[in-house]
């Protein structure tokens, strides 16, 4: 497919207005089922999956089977409990398989009989179980805790979090970072594994194979399982992490440990690499760990190479160290001789077969974003979503030919929606150098017309609005708002080669602000039906942070901003900010000894330039960007006198995740929007 006009076949069934489509908002969006924790049989002749259904106020979660083997097969329903399954796994055998839920009052383990009959509880633990993994023989359980390390007992910690929440003094003290992390205060529990024997009365001998770390095994706020992998032989336990040490909130240097499932003297398997090494995973045959590692300490959007070590000779080789992507996810093929692995690649999340000999790279597919679920037969299993589509499963078969859809669990709710057309457009950038980005017509689009455009800035700022379907900023809704949309994949993004990356690095204002000028105006060109003055400009995080660069260097360009969790203050960001190694990489160091570097690009250096109309959000549970970088920026709006609105959400982070309070950001923007532009 060309991917400079890439055209969801799925946008153009349903771009077409009819005289029963409406078009796409926010109730729709929160009001969409979900398909997860899927999981493919040992043989890969069964596929399980939950599926999460929304109806009113009404909200279930079940599992279902569906047999792989027959294309008619009947869908059979696994669960009807109130509660929600996740976390799925097969037993080896293929005749059970695991999950968590919280049908007790805490997320245990359950195991359900595919023969028949009900789950019943494996674990009974004092604390939540945050996720598990069997081992190759199923004789062992790797379980995710989160324990104090002066605990003996996991009973301990149940009261000592008791005791915390129940004590008159609420004073937290500390004497080293990480204070707090994205959105929690630390209590100075840590996240570890404990590995005990599986039996079918339940689980025995439960060991902490961390015991006194002082650091979180996976980490937080967004690692799982995938960090952790039981070695062939069942005997070991390999897990990203750490060294627990004060160093921990301006370093990446996770390392690959192995230890033993009874405990004791963790090894390191990756000292050599001061970088980030992740995601351990083996073969079959018992005969490779692949794993994914950056190069350059204190990276954290560093290109993840695919490694590779032979476990007889000890030999390590990275695979395919010519391939400019960086990985996202490393799944070994059933001949244990080939990798099938995830990546972005040009605005697309893509699938890739690699061989571990030669390095020969095939993509599989490259429409949209995917993630790979397992292997059956001839046939990968995928998820996959795009701009016009909720995430669906899918086969895929090995050679890369025609996807088949497993499940369509939003049919009939999508069916009179008119989703919006789009494609991928490209520009010449900085230094004339090839950018990319996505437009989406607004809904309803008639031709000759000129449309307001949503010009849409992504954050990270090493991240990318590609070709995907969010529950957060999902381009739809403005479309379906009628606005022309627009979103550009600036300099500093991800999915372009790792030299595109990195050259955002002490550049934050100056190449990605002439990609958003030159890109403006070469899609105004492109589609003249994008009415290029009469634009609002909108970003969350590094893209508010663009938003209040904007304000005060291309003021004159817009008839409003909406500015979510933007930095404001680069010199109080670094003080107040939790991950310290993100500014001292992106910034050439501290704020003390790089300070020029974080003036350079500081938008409260330019306020005196203010002047268009700028709508503010926050959540007060943000520590990335505390929520002080928002009132710094509405109090000059208002000292002022530029028009400006506040809106603040005391129960939500860096996101806004809760769907009462999406329906109010929603209404709020395009409000906003509205009021200057139509």
């Amino acid at each position: 497919m060309n991917k400079m006009l890439v055209t969801s076949l799925a946008a153009l069934s349903f771009g077409a207005t009819s005289l029963h489509a409406k078009p796409f908002d926010v109730t729709d969006l929160i009001n969409l089922d979900s398909v997860h924790s899927a999981a493919v049989s040992p043989n890969g002749n069964f596929l399980v999956y939950g599926h999460k259904q929304v109806e009113k106020d009404l909200k279930l979660s079940n599992l279902y089977l569906q047999d792989l083997t027959k294309p008619n097969a009947k869908l059979i329903q696994l669960t009807a409990n109130k509660t929600t399954e996740h976390d799925v796994a097969w037993a080896a055998n293929g005749k059970s398989i695991y999950f968590i839920a919280n049908r007790t009052g805490s997320n245990q383990l359950w195991k359900l009989n595919l023969a028949g009959g009900e789950a019943i509880a494996v674990t009974d633990l004092a604390i939540d179980i945050h996720g598990f993994k069997l081992s190759p023989d199923n004789s062992k359980i790797a379980l995710s805790l989160t324990t104090f390390n002066d605990c003996k007992t996991i009973k301990c910690t149940s009261d000592r979090l008791k005791q915390i929440q129940d004590k008159p003094d609420k004073g937290r003290e500390y004497t080293q970072l990480l204070v707090r992390h994205w959105d929690t205060w630390s209590d100075h529990s840590f996240n570890h594994i404990f590995v005990g024997d599986l039996k079918a009365s339940g689980i025995s001998n439960l060991v902490d194979v961390n015991k006194g770390l002082a650091t979180d095994v996976p980490a937080k706020p967004f690692s799982g399982m995938e960090e952790v992998s039981f070695t062939p032989d069942s005997k070991h336990i390999v897990y990203s992490a750490k060294v627990g040490d004060h160093r921990q909130a301006w370093h990446t240097n996770f390392d690959l440990w192995q230890v033993a499932v009874t405990g004791g003297k963790a090894t390191n398997l990756t000292s050599d690499n001061k970088a980030w090494d992740s995601q351990p995973v083996f073969s079959a045959d018992g005969r490779y760990m692949a794993y994914a590692a950056m190069s350059r300490p204190v990276a954290e959007s560093d290109r993840f190479a695919i490694m590779l070590k032979d476990l007889i000779t000890g030999n390590v080789k990275e695979i395919a160290p010519l391939w400019d992507r960086s990985v996202r996810s490393i799944y070994f093929a059933p001949d244990s001789r080939n990798l099938y692995v995830t990546a972005q690649d040009l605005g697309q999340v893509s699938v890739f077969a690699i061989n571990i000999q030669f390095g020969d790279i095939k993509t599989l597919h490259s429409d949209g974003s995917s993630s790979i679920v397992g292997v059956s037969g001839d046939n990968l299993i995928i998820a996959k979503k795009d701009l016009s589509n909720p995430s669906n499963l899918y086969t895929l078969p090995l050679d890369g030919s025609k996807l088949s859809v497993l499940t369509d669990i939003n049919k009939a709710k999508l069916a009179k929606i008119d989703f919006s057309e789009f494609s991928q457009f490209s520009f010449k950038g900085w230094n004339d150098e090839t950018v990319y980005g996505y437009w989406l017509k607004p809904a309803g689009f008639k031709k000759g017309k000129k449309y307001p455009i949503a010009f849409l800035i992504h954050g990270g700022p090493q991240g990318s609005f590609g070709n995907n379907f969010s529950t957060r900023w999902n381009p739809q809704l403005w479309a379906g708002a009628g606005y022309g949309v627009v979103m550009i994949d600036f300099h500093g993004s991800t999915g372009y080669g790792q030299k595109f990356t990195d050259s955002i690095s002490l550049d934050w204002g100056g190449k990605p602000l002439e990609d958003l000028q030159k890109g403006l105006a070469a899609v105004t060109k492109q589609q003249p039906w994008l009415d290029g003055d009469n634009a609002c400009a909108l970003g969350g995080s590094y893209g508010g942070f663009m938003v209040n660069w904007i304000a005060g260097q291309w003021s004159d360009k817009f008839k409003c901003l909406v500015n979510h969790a933007g930095l404001f203050d680069m010199r109080m960001f670094y003080r107040v900010t939790e991950e310290l190694w993100f500014p001292e990489r992106d910034f050439g160091g501290s704020y003390l000894n790089a300070t020029d570097n974080y003036e350079k690009f500081n938008p409260a250096n330019y306020v005196k330039n203010w002047q268009t109309p700028m709508l503010v959000i926050h959540g007060e549970k943000d520590f990335r960007v505390p929520y002080g970088q928002g009132i710094g920026a509405f109090t000059v709006l208002q000292r002022k006198g530029v028009d400006s609105k506040l809106l603040m959400f005391p129960n939500e982070n860096h996101w806004i995740l809760n769907n009462d309070n999406k329906i109010q950001w929603y209404n709020n923007v395009l409000s906003w929007m509205n009021k200057y532009t139509k």
